[in-house]
């Protein structure tokens, strides 16, 4: 099921403006942030328009969660980070997305909660989110 006004749903220009699509997983759309404050910074957007994490069936869920791990391995395979947070933020947008964030040590938040927003944004040009996108595509 879809939602003609969810910008996951639709891929709308808002969806363009702050993500890019990487590719399809089995249970989602992985998408590069374009804000690139903690390198490798990717969102997954599960492929139906479901609100809650709980709304998965047990198989759903299964393979959402498997698309995280994927997803997390290989950050950590192309990046190599200290760790990996996932945090699944959902007040306003009302679909399911999980962000997957690459944090290093002495980087920015470093030993706690990853900024959803950080300022200044990093951004880059690009030939160099479609390097990143080659590296995460490579360790997928």
């Amino acid at each position: 099921m879809k939602d003609n006004t969810c910008m996951y749903c639709t891929e709308n220009q808002a969806l363009h403006d702050i993500m890019i699509p990487i590719c399809e997983l089995p249970a989602s759309t992985l998408y590069l942030f374009r804000n690139q404050s903690y390198e490798g910074r990717c969102i997954i957007a599960y492929k139906d328009h479901v609100n809650e994490y709980f709304d998965l069936s047990p198989e759903e869920t299964a393979a959402f969660a498997m698309d995280m791990r994927t997803v997390s391995a290989a950050l950590k395979k192309a990046f190599n980070p200290k760790k990996i947070n996932l945090g699944m933020y959902n007040d306003k947008g009302g679909h399911l997305h999980c962000h997957i964030v690459p944090k290093y040590e002495g980087g920015l938040s470093f030993g706690s909660t990853f900024e959803m927003n950080p300022s200044p944004a990093v951004l880059l040009t690009d030939e160099e989110y479609a390097a990143i996108i080659e590296k995460i595509k490579a360790a997928l």
